[in-house]
């Protein structure tokens, strides 16, 4: 007695998986300049360390003697393995079986997918091709009914994001719930030119719309500038590699702490460069990259988001080794000022950072929020005060370094300043309630239409203004705790990442990530 023809059986059928959709199948996903999702697991993850879970399921066909013919997979698959080293569960759509549509699907993959990763605590990598089991029509044939829409298993997603670190890569068309289950993650990636996103593709809208390419409708330069997806990358192989990048910053979930990593950059570093980096003209602009690359642990600094909210620099870097959560302006666009997207952005970075128990610094330059008619009418306040209330539920380490300006609502989103105040403030700090350039004219008003020669009083007013705007005179009342030599900016920040180490806690946050 033996069990060996079962054991023929089981490879003969675990061959029908990796067959995929077939040769045809397989080679017009080639030609369209993609890999199969088996190609992906396998760039992707430590060779070898794949272990697939449900590679036995799909659709059968039986001779009349009921002796299995062959097995069309599920297009879905989903296991475990090691990515640098750590164990990730990984999920794929495979477009090469009916193109990801719902009717090729099983949904307890998917499910089971999802929950093993909350479960086992193990960051979670999908990626998405096709509808990702949503909808097609041909399943009303087929199953010769319709059903209520639902989302299966959608509150492992929502538990996911409060878990444990989700990356999401979109390698081909995404649409329906595939394209739900691309954002619903802590970093989503597109592939320009090879990937699109839609709530509903071309041909569905053509029916109630113009006809439009796909490319067009949902290419992932578009998604990439309105923050749809945090990132666009030039190739399949550049997506895995961020995927890598970003998951080495954090925990496995959030009832572990986020690793340090080793350091060859010296913490006590000093930046000659820094000490004449922003003009002392405050109308003149500068470049914020140069002075966070100055301050991190050299090559450290992972950005994300870079094509919206673009006043606003959010990224991932290291601190003699530890791992933060950077925050920082840039000028360059609108001055810095807080736009409604720039706020979006910064609520849900900080989502991020206390998720994951990263500590925040924060290198400020925030003239405000934007101001005039496209501010109002793109709901900024609302938004902004999203991101005042998410820097004050924040209870991660945070640190202050305030470059230049730091005015109005905006401005006091820079921390949460009833926390013990790890702030620093170099000396082209200038702060208030609004610039003086622009509350001159509102808080003279009478004076300066009285006046004989107003421009002569205005200038007068701005002269005996900018004595008192002295960073120093806010010093001597111990408004600001330290003003610092930039070039010191690197040193106390590597101080304060190792002061935070310990601080650091476990367990899930108050509230959930909010994709």
């Amino acid at each position: 007695m033996t069990w060996k023809p079962e054991i023929e059986e089981l490879r003969r059928r675990e061959a029908f998986a990796h067959e995929m959709g077939g040769p045809e199948k397989i080679k017009r996903q080639h030609d369209a300049g993609r890999l199969t999702v088996r190609e992906r697991l396998e760039r992707l993850l430590d060779d070898g360390s794949f272990h697939e879970i449900g590679a036995l399921g799909g659709v059968a066909s039986y001779d009349p003697d009921d002796r299995l013919e062959h097995v069309r997979p599920a297009n879905f698959l989903f296991g475990r393995g090691d990515l640098d080293g750590r164990r990730v569960l990984v999920e794929g759509d495979d477009f090469t079986v009916r193109g990801g549509a719902a009717d090729a699907s099983i949904w307890d993959k998917m499910v089971a997918a999802e929950q093993m990763a909350g479960e086992l605590r193990l960051p979670l990598v999908r990626l998405v091709e096709g509808t990702g089991g949503g909808g097609s029509v041909k399943s009303i044939e087929t199953e010769g009914r319709t059903y209520v829409s639902q989302a299966f298993g959608w509150e492992h997603v929502v538990g996911n994001l409060a878990t444990v670190p989700v990356v999401a890569l979109g390698l081909g068309p995404v649409a329906g719930l595939g394209a739900a289950r691309l954002v619903s993650s802590h970093y989503s990636l597109m592939v320009r030119g090879l990937s699109q996103m839609f709530v509903a593709g071309p041909p569905v809208v053509a029916r109630v719309a113009a006809p439009i390419d796909k490319e067009t409708l949902g290419g992932a330069d578009m998604h990439g500038d309105i923050g749809a997806v945090d990132d666009v990358v030039e190739s399949e192989e550049a997506a895995f590699e961020q995927a890598k990048r970003f998951l080495s910053y954090l925990p496995s979930s959030v009832f572990e702490l986020p690793p340090r990593g080793a350091c060859e950059d010296d913490p006590g570093r000093r930046d000659e460069s820094l000490i004449d980096t922003v003009p002392r003209n405050r109308r003149k602009v500068y470049k914020m990259r140069p002075i966070i690359e100055s301050v991190v642990d050299q090559g450290s600094f992972l950005e994300m988001g870079r094509r919206w909210g673009r006043s606003v620099i959010t990224g991932l870097a290291r601190l003699d080794g530890w791992p933060v959560a950077l925050l920082a302006s840039d000028p360059y666009h609108y001055g810095g000022a807080w736009t409604a997207d720039a706020s979006r952005k910064v609520t849900r970075f900080v989502d991020l950072a206390q998720t994951f128990h990263l500590p925040v610094v924060h290198l400020v330059d925030i003239p405000g929020f934007i101001i005039g008619l496209q501010g109002e009418q793109a709901g900024t306040i609302r938004f902004g005060s999203q991101a005042l209330a998410a820097v004050f539920q924040a209870t991660v380490p945070w640190c202050s370094v305030i470059v230049r300006k730091c005015f109005g609502v905006a401005g006091a989103a820079h921390m949460n300043t009833s926390r013990t105040r790890m702030r620093y403030a170099w000396p082209s700090s200038d702060w208030g309630s609004l610039p003086v350039e622009g509350g001159i004219e509102a808080a003279y008003k009478a004076d300066l239409e009285a006046a004989d020669d107003p421009e002569a009083l205005r200038i007068e007013i701005e002269e005996r203004l900018e004595k008192a705007r002295s960073p120093f005179r806010t010093a001597e009342t111990y408004w600001v705790e330290e003003i610092i030599d930039p070039r010191d900016t690197r040193p106390l920040l590597c101080e304060f990442a190792n002061l935070a180490a310990p601080l650091r806690e476990t367990g899930p946050s108050g509230f959930g990530f909010r994709p």
